[in-house]
Parts: structure tokens; sequence; C-alpha cells
């Protein structure tokens, strides 16, 4: 192969961020069909308490399925009548954009019944129900019924989500990427896969279509010999992985005290440096009128969390968290860099609205975040951290008020004691 042009260091940072954010998808395609018993059009009942993904909410009973359809195959979902409590049922594309929310917030009309989710250009009937147009013959479907403080009831909604398709859908199998897990990112070989990435299916916004031939132009030359391979894999590793962790955690939104907010969540247009955010940290993040994330992996004067540390965090009585969400809100203490939960001695991984705080005597509201319980503190607002390691702390604020949306209201700063 003839000699191609060295890329430069901005258009191997762009465009490893920008095929990273499908290969994200696609590996976690691979992880959830790998699974016994998962398989397209079949809903998994995730057990309630289920923590075994990034980032998870453990405040709602969860289900999850990846939806297959083509022209004449297309899939039925049924979403039961859900009153009095939160509950969204979430499909989301080949490249982590959300498609639709179907609730009675977001479809008034139909927040509940049949609907008939349908590849791209196909029409089917609206008698057999309301249609949904997927973006390509994929679709990751998340559904969330809030447990609230009735366990059993919620479990019971959602087991009457069900998801079915008449017919075996002509799909893609499966991108056969190498494993790799967020400390052990993949490096230059991700680009031996970027046709396959970038066509199945196409990004749907099509203002990013130019990237497209960005990314074959770097693709050409890592391919182009193992000196042109190995060069970018230095770069990748030792520029362009750091700036990414760096941007994607500290500097790509807005920030306060320590906090980022992600409140743009789910709906990326053409920001994809926010879709590869979205997509390493929290995959299958939500529209923003749904949720809005908080996260933080350091204090209020910059130092990277200590799980060895005692921090807290102190809600004023004029603005507690229930003051921001016309829903609920829930924190949850997750391991860096892969934003799983951290084992501890209680099972208390989160804390939410539900649970037995106690207030202190002018309002307010502190959260104890450490390895052992505060001797002086109450119980029931501890959250234990993993002593010798770091953590990423994330607050939800669900259905967020207007202030929330606009970036207008933060968290308190975490501070140590």
């Amino acid at each position: 192969m003839s000699p191609t042009a060295r890329p430069s260091d901005d258009e191997v940072y762009e465009t490893y961020l920008y095929l990273l954010a499908r290969a994200l998808v696609a590996r976690q395609e691979r992880v959830d069909l790998a699974e016994d018993g998962v398989e397209y059009n079949t809903i998994k009942y995730n057990p309630v308490g289920s923590a075994n993904f990034v980032n998870p909410n453990l405040d709602v009973a969860y289900l999850e399925a990846w939806v297959a359809v083509d022209d004449d195959s297309p899939a039925t979902l049924t979403v039961p009548a859900v009153t009095g409590r939160y509950y969204t049922a979430q499909l989301s594309d080949e490249w982590g954009d959300v498609i639709v929310n179907i609730n009675e917030r977001t479809m008034p009309d139909s927040p509940s019944g049949r609907f008939v989710l349908h590849a791209p250009g196909a029409a089917p009937s609206s008698a057999d129900g309301v249609p949904i147009g997927l973006h390509s013959r994929k679709a990751k479907l998340l559904a969330r019924v809030e447990i609230a403080d009735d366990l059993d009831s919620a479990v019971a909604l959602q087991h009457q989500f069900t998801l079915s398709s008449d017919q075996t859908p002509r799909i893609a199998p499966p991108i056969e990427l190498p494993a790799f897990d967020n400390q052990n990112l993949i490096g230059a070989d991700l680009y031996a896969f970027a046709e396959e990435l970038l066509t199945q299916p196409p990004d749907p916004v099509a203002s990013l279509a130019s990237m497209r031939e960005r990314v074959a132009a770097v693709a050409e030359h890592v391919a182009s010999g193992s000196d042109a391979h190995d060069e970018v894999e230095q770069r990748i590793r030792t520029d362009v992985i750091p700036r990414m962790w760096r941007e994607s955690t500290t500097q790509i939104l807005p920030t306060q005290d320590g906090w980022l907010i992600a409140n743009t969540g789910g709906r990326y247009g053409d920001k994809y440096h926010l879709r590869l955010a979205a997509n390493l940290i929290g995959i299958w993040a939500n529209d923003a009128h749904e949720a809005v994330y908080y996260i933080t992996n350091a204090d209020s004067e910059g130092h990277p969390n200590d799980g060895s540390a005692h921090h807290s965090l102190t809600f004023p009585a004029d603005s507690l968290p229930s003051a921001h969400a016309n829903s609920y809100w829930s924190i949850i203490l997750v391991s860096i860099p892969d934003f799983r939960v951290v084992p501890n001695a209680i099972d208390r991984y989160n804390l939410n609205s539900y649970s037995p705080l106690v207030f202190e005597e002018d309002g307010s509201l502190r959260i104890d975040i450490a390895p052992k319980a505060p001797d002086d503190r109450p119980q029931p607002n501890w959250l234990p951290s993993p002593a010798g390691h770091p953590f990423s702390l994330t607050f939800r604020i669900y259905v967020p008020k207007r202030e929330v949306l606009d970036a207008e209201w933060f968290p308190p700063p975490l501070t140590i004691g």
C-alpha cells in the first residue's frame, strides 16, 4: 500500500471519539446478546436492585431488550397503564441517541397500549397500534417503573411490558469487535472496523456525514503499514484517551463546585463529543426532560474523590433535592473508570427520595460518604465508599424543573469531613 498522509493530532482525536461512540454501543450489543437466554425482540426483566451494568439506576424496576425489525417484520411493544408513579419506555438507536420516550408526558394521547416499531420507510397499519419509526433495523429498549414505596406493584407492572415479532427479521449480526473495557479501551485497531461501524447503520445525524470521510482517511493511514498503526496507537494511548477522559468528565458540559451537569442527554445532534461522553460514562442516557444527571469525580477543591476519606453533601433547607424535581431524585456511588457499583457490607449503593433520611434541626439534609459509618451521624444518611480507591457520584433528578434543565441549579459541593 502506498504511503498516506499522516493525520494531525486533531484528526486522530476527533475521529477516534466519533468512532468510539458507535463502538461502545456495538460492544454493548455483543455483551447483551452473549448472555444466556437473551435474544432480539425478547424482553429481559432485570431483577430489582440489579447493578451489573454501567451507572445503574437502582430506584426503578428495569426491563430491556434489543429490538430488531426489517421492512416486512415490525415488532410490537405493549406498555401497561401506569398511574401515580414515574415510568417511561425509552427507545435508543444504534448510536446511542434517543428515538422516543413513551409515557404520559411525551405522548399524552397514547401513554400506554400497543406500539408498532418499524423500520425506516415502512408503513404499518395504525390499526395494529401506534406506529413508531426506528432510525435503523435495530434499537435498544429500556423501560423503567419507579419502585417508590411499593416494590410488589412495581414488579407487577414491569412484567406487563411485552415485546414480540411474528417473523424473524433480516438484520446484520453484531459487529465482532475485540473485547475491551473502559480501563483498557481499544486503540488504533478500532479503525479496522470503521466501515462496519459507520454503515451498520449510518449515523442518523445528517450534518455529521463528513465525519465518515475523516474517519476513512485516518483508517486508511492506520492500515498502510505497521509503522503507521503503531504511531497512531501511541498517540491514542498517550494523548487521545487521557484528553478524552479529562474533557468528558470535567470540561465538556457546564460545571459548578466539582459537579458536571448532563442536561443534554439522549439527543445530541451534531455534538458527538457529548454522545461519546454519555456512551462512555452511562450508556443509554435518556432525554434531559426525563432525567438530568450530575456527575462528580472530585471534591470542591478539585481533588479526586478518595474513598478512604469522609465526604459530605449538605443541601440547605430552602433547596432540598425534592424542590427541584417534578418526580424524584437519587444519588449513587460508582467506581472509576468502569462506573459500576462497589460492593459494600450493607449492600447500600444509593440513596433517594424514599430513603429514611434524617434531616438536621434546621431542615437541611446532609449525606455522608465514607468507608465506615460515622459514629456521630445518622446511619440512614451514610453512603459507603471504597477505601483506597477513587469513586464517582451520579446525582439524578427525574422530570427536572426548569432551573435544572437550564443548569441554574447544582448540588452542593462535596466537602471533606
